[in-house]
């Protein structure tokens, strides 16, 4: 899934959060990690998606998507940078520069997503 809202990321985690901070700071960005392999990734994947198709063409929010068995280094070197733990599936949700949300596993859902980072 590509998109003109989609931000591909720096390879070194330190690079890529400071990418994440500088960007958030004009819009939210999300982190979307994922694992190819894992049914449970899969389900979180479908719900982020479904949530992705009703942000509206107006919307500056960008994301990203890290898949972890291919981008291992970038997936968990990404959350010891910020010193969150690391999990798979996982959303961490940027603004004004900051982490403001992040969550896993079946927390994953379209609404949740759609709540923002407000919730």
């Amino acid at each position: 899934m590509s998109s003109s809202r989609e931000i591909t990321l720096p390879n070194d985690p330190a690079e890529a959060v400071a990418a994440l901070r500088t960007a958030s700071t004009e819009t939210d960005v999300v982190v979307f990690k994922k694992s190819p392999i894992c049914p449970v990734s899969t389900r979180a994947e479908f719900e982020f998606k479904t949530w992705l198709k009703g942000v509206p063409e107006s919307s500056s929010t960008r994301f990203a998507m890290i898949d972890v068995i291919a981008e291992k280094p970038l997936a968990r070197g990404l959350t010891a940078e910020l010193g969150i733990e690391h999990q798979s599936p996982q959303a961490l949700w940027f603004s004004g520069g900051d982490v403001v949300w992040h969550d896993s596993h079946g927390a994953l859902t379209a609404s949740r997503f759609a709540a923002g980072a407000t919730a």
